[in-house]
């Protein structure tokens, strides 16, 4: 049988931030949003891959994964986790491997603004880290999570699929639950969670209108709610959500979001300019009395006039945080330019 620890120990050593292994094709690692071949492994076989990566199952798993053809689970190795992904392409069975470092790093050690540790303080409402796959959102949200887990002595619930950073004791208790494994369902789940004493629910992902639902009632109800999406802009969330529900409840979802939402952070990592690591460029909408208005009123269009104008009140536009970076000499104009949402608005900033 494969030896898949020699794949992830290999991920390990060389810092990657995922192992892809893929019938027909020799093992790959990404590093630094790059995927290099690792050429002096030979192309797997398929039934060789497919019987090593049955063997990181139990009967259960093994069976979702067959009805499902796709499954997400984790594993510890020399004291990393990684969460995976197994599902079928026409080569057969394949893998994706996350690497997740066993140390939650602080929001200083992620070069994330120390602003954002205000979040911390909320006691509740609806707080949305969004942004591309791959680009560092459980990672801000893990500082996040733990930053309250050592300050405040709450109790915290996570609903994950699967778990991914592992909460060390502080001065919360922290009770983390993986969608197939602790629960069968995120709503289920959510829904339960409203009735186990919680102060902070993290909900690993809103993929559908009842966890959105359910979400928005947890936060109106008096906890703090922190959730993901695959936005790449706060206006664009703000619409996401609200298009998630039919247009005859619409109104009423405007007026609930503005009621319990606190910040969108929207997140990307970008290659730095001395060709070593990548740096997070973020957007940040901070609910303020006039971003309320809008979003009750549904001129979300206006939001990147607000975004430009209330940095004193902690939101910042996309493309100005990037020409910050710029200015720093952390990112090249090029790639200032290739990550803007707006590059008219960038070209303003960085030409002023």
């Amino acid at each position: 049988m494969l030896n898949l620890n020699e794949f992830l120990k290999l991920a390990i050593e060389k810092n990657a931030s995922d192992l892809h292994l893929i019938p027909k094709y020799s093992p790959s690692l990404r590093i630094e949003g790059k995927i290099y071949f690792l050429n002096n492994f030979p192309p797997f076989e398929e039934k060789d891959l497919e019987e090593a990566l049955f063997s990181l199952l139990n009967d259960e798993q093994k069976q979702i994964l067959l009805t499902n053809k796709e499954l997400d689970l984790s594993k510890e190795f020399e004291e990393t986790r990684f969460r995976i992904n197994l599902y079928y392409t026409k080569n057969g069975l394949s893998a994706s491997f996350r690497l997740i470092p066993k140390k939650i790093r602080t929001l200083e050690e992620l070069n994330l603004p120390s602003s954002l540790s205000k979040i911390c303080d909320f006691t509740q409402g609806f707080v949305l880290v969004t942004g591309p796959t791959s680009n560092g959102k459980s990672t801000t949200l893990a500082a996040l999570i733990n930053e309250i887990n050592l300050k405040y002595p709450y109790h915290i619930i996570t609903i994950e699929d699967p778990i991914e950073y592992v909460y060390p004791k502080g001065l919360s208790i922290v009770s983390q639950r993986e969608l197939y494994t602790h629960t069968y369902s995120w709503n289920k789940a959510l829904k339960s969670a409203l009735r186990e004493d919680p102060n902070v629910i993290l909900v690993g992902e809103m993929r559908d209108y009842d966890t959105i639902s359910l979400a928005l009632t947890a936060a109106e109800t008096g906890h703090l709610v922190f959730s993901t999406l695959h936005t790449n802009s706060a206006p664009e969330t703000i619409d996401r959500i609200i298009d998630a529900f039919p247009s005859h409840q619409q109104n009423q979802i405007r007026i609930q979001l503005s009621s319990v939402l606190k910040m969108v952070i929207v997140q990307k990592l970008l290659p730095q300019a001395s060709g070593f690591g990548r740096i997070p460029a973020l957007e940040i909408l901070v609910n303020t009395s006039a971003v309320a208005t809008l979003i009750r009123e549904g001129k979300t269009h206006l939001l990147p006039g607000v975004l430009e104008t209330e940095e004193k009140e902690g939101s910042i536009l996309f493309e100005k945080y990037l020409a910050k970076l710029y200015r720093q000499g952390l990112i090249s104009q090029e790639t200032a330019f290739s990550y803007a949402i707006r590059p008219k608005e960038l070209e303003k900033f960085i030409l002023r």
